[in-house]
């Protein structure tokens, strides 16, 4: 094994952009504009700290469905930070990560360190020592323990090799406080120091349990219309071989209601199921939709109505009427 080594102070961590051509949810016609300059900035702050710059999953909203015009800004702009990426569930198809996808065309114009397998990603050589990236992208487990001493004895060049850090970056539901779908409970993992999840874009705190510390940044785009995300800067992170916690940096940005529409919000739902179903969050987004997007529907009601359900025949014979009308 031989891995990548990469000179830098640390890691600049920038959690989940979800960039897309078209405006998800209730986001206004500048969202892909809006995005970039938030990643551009990062990678700015980035370098003059001399941190390499990490994305932590969820680069795109939608895997395929990015203009060219969109990739062509994206490579232009990665080709000069050259970030590391992790794969996250909104980076695949159908759970996969394959050739078609937008993520798969900038790794093949070499403008990024792609990480889309489990296992050590890359080596990090700071002032302090050296330090090993790993990775566990979505759909990959996070390991239950670590032989760093295996890849240190594999690294061997010339030189003895010894991490004075490993760190595991993931893109997963981890049951940081009040997140409501756990999978991966916080524990001490053996031979890693630091796990650094994206995917749950609520920051969380920084939780050590022995000698292992779990962080959630949260992700540097406001993509829901609520009060939470109106009160809530985007932001970015810091991360050192000593660090004790992750130190925020905040993302420049514009205000909420010059990316958001200027109106009131919507009634939140109490049922904590109901709020996280995917139909209703489906539906939401429909309804917010531009007129031209609205042939949408269809699809969306194919892909969730059960037909064996009471109610669907009630939701198709109005699905019916509504577009017969406007014919």
């Amino acid at each position: 094994m031989s891995l990548k080594r990469i000179k830098g102070n640390g890691l600049f961590l920038i959690g989940d952009p979800h960039i897309a051509a078209t405006p998800p949810g209730q986001r206004l016609s500048s969202y892909s504009a809006d995005i970039l300059d938030k990643i551009e900035a990062c990678f700015k702050r980035a370098k003059e700290l001399g941190m390499v710059p990490l994305i932590l999953g969820d680069l795109f909203n939608w895997p395929r469905e990015n203009s060219n015009s969109l990739l062509v800004d994206l490579i232009a702009l990665f080709r000069t930070y050259n970030p590391a990426v992790l794969v996250g569930n909104h980076d695949k198809y159908q759970a996969r990560f394959t050739p078609d996808v937008s993520m798969a065309v900038l790794d093949a114009a070499n403008v990024m360190h792609l990480m889309n397998e489990a296992g050590p990603s890359f080596i990090l050589e700071t002032p302090e020592g050296n330090v090993l990236v790993g990775a566990s992208p979505d759909g990959f487990p996070i390991p239950k323990t670590f032989d760093r001493g295996e890849i240190e004895r594999a690294e061997l060049q010339g030189d003895s090799v010894e991490f004075i850090k490993v760190v595991w970056v993931t893109h997963h539901n981890v049951a940081f406080p009040e997140y409501k779908k756990p999978h991966y409970a916080i524990k001490e993992i053996s031979g890693i120091d630091w796990v650094i999840n994206g995917h749950i874009h609520r920051p969380g705190l920084t939780i050590t349990e022995g000698a292992t510390t779990w962080a959630n940044p949260g992700n540097i785009t406001r993509l829901a219309f609520t009060k939470y995300t109106l009160e809530r800067k985007p932001q970015a992170t810091i991360w050192t071989p000593s660090s004790v916690d992750l130190e925020k940096w905040d993302v420049p940005h514009r205000d909420f209601y010059e990316v958001f529409p200027d109106q009131e919000f919507p009634l939140e739902i109490e049922d904590a199921e109901a709020a996280e179903s995917k139909f209703l969050q489906g539906l939401e987004r429909l309804a917010w939709k531009r007129t031209h997007e609205g042939s949408g529907l269809k699809q969306f009601l194919e892909e969730n109505i059960d037909p064996d359900e009471p109610e669907s025949k009630l939701i198709w014979d109005l699905y019916t009427e509504v577009t017969d009308a406007n014919r």
